[in-house]
């Protein structure tokens, strides 16, 4: 009961000052970050997530992530697997995740969960699943929590066929004698929420998901693949800060009557995403007429439903993926999207690839949506709707911010002269308009990393026409006696470092308002490349040839290939022995900050073959272990035995013979910093300090 407390407590603090809601908080002016694209599995690893939590938390609220639990092989999580025991995944250690959440956490984010309860994938045949105990009780779903109908189809004579029920029947087990409740789905078992088991196991999922993990909230997956009214049994009994349904489809009616299924005593426990506002917007940009951006067929125009609506304008099921992949994309004007997307009622929700292509842009809009307090219940009124652009206003809780989109939104001029508003960010296609009566100054340098010294310029929006600025970069108050006066319009210059800027609005002798911006610049330090060696054994299998099949991940992907560039990769037939041990290896070079090698080692013309081995960042000793992996059950596991064969100390006797086969190497301190281009300098002179340093990626012991 504390631990339900103590997470009550942390939402309102995340949702502050808005108060909790069932299903999502009204009124809330928070913004979501949908930190995954398909493939992802570099740029949404748990490690690399968490290096951005700072920046992340500059403009966002929330954080959605992919399904944590492992599901056996890569996977972006959506055959799902394992529910308690497992979080061992295709983007982390389970460390790395709690690592991540936690992180998040004490930045200010929330992290929602990716929560796929619509199907899961069976361990061996048609029908069966893993059984994982979790505090002491066993959960493990049966035969008989499979819809009777699942995987059904009509064949060429418009006849019912029923595959699943077939096979089980044929084999001796029965399915649920209930029918699907929502639409089927051929890729996995479709469960059946009508059961007492499912609901359990659910519940107690969940619960693990927010008590346990850290998880603030929950976006269900496919939630058209069971009715509404459990995503509201559920929630109710989970009680999460945040909820969302993936309830794919344009139509705002079909969407609208999920959010009513999820009532619990007339109470709605569930938002949605925004799908007819998505299509709205794609519509608008791929035809080149930006007039249908007028439709008011969607959550964020509902007065309503507009609470529950979780807008977006491209998704990991929409992108563009490749040429043979291209799905349902926004093809152009991406920056008009977002910018349309971030002036609008309801709860926005970004797209990674987004963000990493126009992060200050996006951080922009964000910092003008907050400005003028528009929250996911602001109203939205149309004043301009022509091929050529279209123009929205937002009531704020502050201002109205106007937004003009389209391929010709400079040839909007209402507002250009007018003394009440004032444009405080444009771009291609896009302008943002704030009405002065916000009385505040504006900073069009956003908070957040940056690699280089930036210039950032002040503006003072305010409808008294003289007032001044007065700023800080020490972080105390600027006041009319503190700080440095300017006059709208100044650039100043932020240097490497970190700085926290604070500028206040001067009107008649006082300061009205003050905002803070904080930068963290950094200035790249140059990466010394260095090799690593994987070795392997495979004693306990017995192989003969042995493959290794190395790759890398993300911008890396084309370092650590083999020679023969084709499945299994390469045939070994270099070997050591170590530890009275016969040792397979190949050396690898290590090139970059966040590079790291990959390797699936096979036998013969590559069957068997073992689980993939991933982020090699170092030498390791790898075991090819008799026992196969419990998913991937046609794979064998390794065995990391590094600590037993290597302590990563290297004493002055091996810098030496570095040095004599004239491969030297630069000598850091445990602070980074470069001392020494040669270690062979640091031996032979009789005045250094004596002590431990790094060189070659090792810690190395100078005595």
């Amino acid at each position: 009961m504390m631990k339900r407390f103590y997470t009550f407590l942390l939402a309102l603090a995340l949702t502050s000052p808005m108060q909790a809601a069932d299903g999502w908080p009204a009124g809330y002016g928070g913004v979501m970050l949908q930190g995954f694209y398909w493939d992802s599995y570099w740029d949404s690893k748990w490690t690399n997530l968490e290096k951005q939590a700072w920046d992340f938390s500059q403009q966002l609220d929330l954080v959605w992530i992919p399904q944590s639990a492992n599901c056996g092989g890569q996977s972006m999580g959506y055959d799902d697997y394992y529910w308690f025991t497992n979080y061992n995944s295709s983007f982390g250690t389970e460390a790395e995740l709690r690592s991540l959440i936690k992180t998040f956490k004490q930045a200010g984010i929330g992290t929602i969960a990716d929560v796929v309860i619509n199907h899961r994938r069976n361990v061996s045949n048609w029908v069966d699943f893993p059984a994982e105990t979790y505090k002491g009780v066993t959960y493990q779903l049966k035969s008989t929590d499979i819809c009777r109908d699942d995987d059904k189809y009509k064949d060429d004579k418009g006849n019912w066929v029923y595959p699943c029920l077939n096979w089980a029947t044929a084999n001796g087990y029965s399915l649920s004698e209930n029918n699907d409740t929502g639409e089927g789905w051929g890729g996995m078992r479709d469960l059946d929420h009508k059961s007492e088991n499912v609901q359990k196991s659910v519940k107690a999922y969940l619960h693990m998901l927010l008590e346990d993990l850290g998880y603030v909230g929950f976006r269900y997956d496919m939630v058209k693949g069971y009715s509404g009214s459990f995503t509201g049994i559920y929630n109710s009994d989970a009680n999460p800060t945040y909820s969302v349904g993936e309830y794919w489809d344009g139509n705002v009616t079909n969407v609208q009557n999920w959010l009513e299924a999820t009532k619990v005593n007339g109470v709605i426990q569930s938002a949605a995403f925004d799908f007819p506002f998505r299509y709205t917007v794609r519509d608008a940009i791929n035809g080149n007429n930006w007039t249908k951006l007028a439709s008011t067929s969607t959550l964020a125009r509902s007065t309503t439903y507009r609470q529950y609506g979780v807008t977006f304008v491209e998704n990991h099921d929409t992108e563009y993926r490749s040429a043979s992949a291209q799905q349902d994309p926004i093809r152009k004007d991406t920056l008009a999207a977002n910018a349309f997307l971030l002036a609008m009622p309801g709860t926005p929700c970004v797209f990674l690839k987004h963000w990493q292509d126009y992060k200050r842009e996006i951080k922009l809009m964000i910092d003008a949506r907050k400005l003028a307090g528009i929250t996911n219940t602001s109203t939205a009124t149309q004043y301009a709707s022509t091929t050529a652009y279209y123009v929205s206003q937002s009531a704020g809780t502050n201002a109205q911010l106007r937004v003009v989109v389209g391929s010709n939104a400079k040839g909007y001029t209402a507002l250009d002269k007018n003394a009440s508003w004032l444009e405080i960010l444009s771009g291609y296609h896009y302008r943002y308009f704030i009405n002065k009566s916000v009385n505040s100054p504006w900073v069009n340098l956003p908070s957040g990393n940056y690699d280089s010294a930036q210039t950032a310029t002040l503006t003072a929006v305010s409808q008294t026409s003289d007032a001044q600025l007065v700023y800080t970069t020490n972080g105390s108050e600027p006041t009319a006696t503190n700080g440095t006066k300017v006059a709208t319009g100044t650039s100043i210059t932020i240097p490497v470092g970190t700085t926290t800027l604070k500028v206040g609005l001067l009107v008649g002798g006082a300061v009205t308002k003050v905002i803070t911006r904080t930068y963290k610049i950094t200035e790249p330090s140059p990466f010394e490349p260095y090799d690593i060696t994987i070795y392997v054994n495979v004693d306990k299998v017995g192989w003969s040839p042995v493959n290794f099949w190395t790759w890398g991940e993300g911008p890396f992907s084309g370092k650590h290939g083999t020679q023969k560039g084709a499945w299994p990769g390469d045939a070994i037939t270099a070997t050591k022995q170590v530890g009275g041990k016969t040792w397979y290896y190949k050396t690898d070079r290590i090139t970059a900050e966040g590079d790291a090698a990959n390797i699936v080692v096979s036998t013969g013309t590559g069957s068997p073959q073992t689980v993939n081995y991933m982020n090699i960042t170092k030498d390791v000793y790898l075991e090819v272990q008799n026992e196969k992996d419990a998913t991937e059950t046609s794979k064998y596991v390794f065995k990391d035995v590094t600590s037993d064969y290597t302590t990563g100390i290297v004493l002055d006797e091996g810098l030496r013979m570095k040095e004599e086969s004239n491969n030297s190497l630069s000598v850091y301190d445990l602070q980074g910093r470069k001392i020494a281009d040669d270690p062979s300098s640091l031996i032979s002179n009789p005045t250094f300090r004596k002590g431990i340093y790094i060189v070659g990626g090792k810690k190395v012991v100078i005595r």
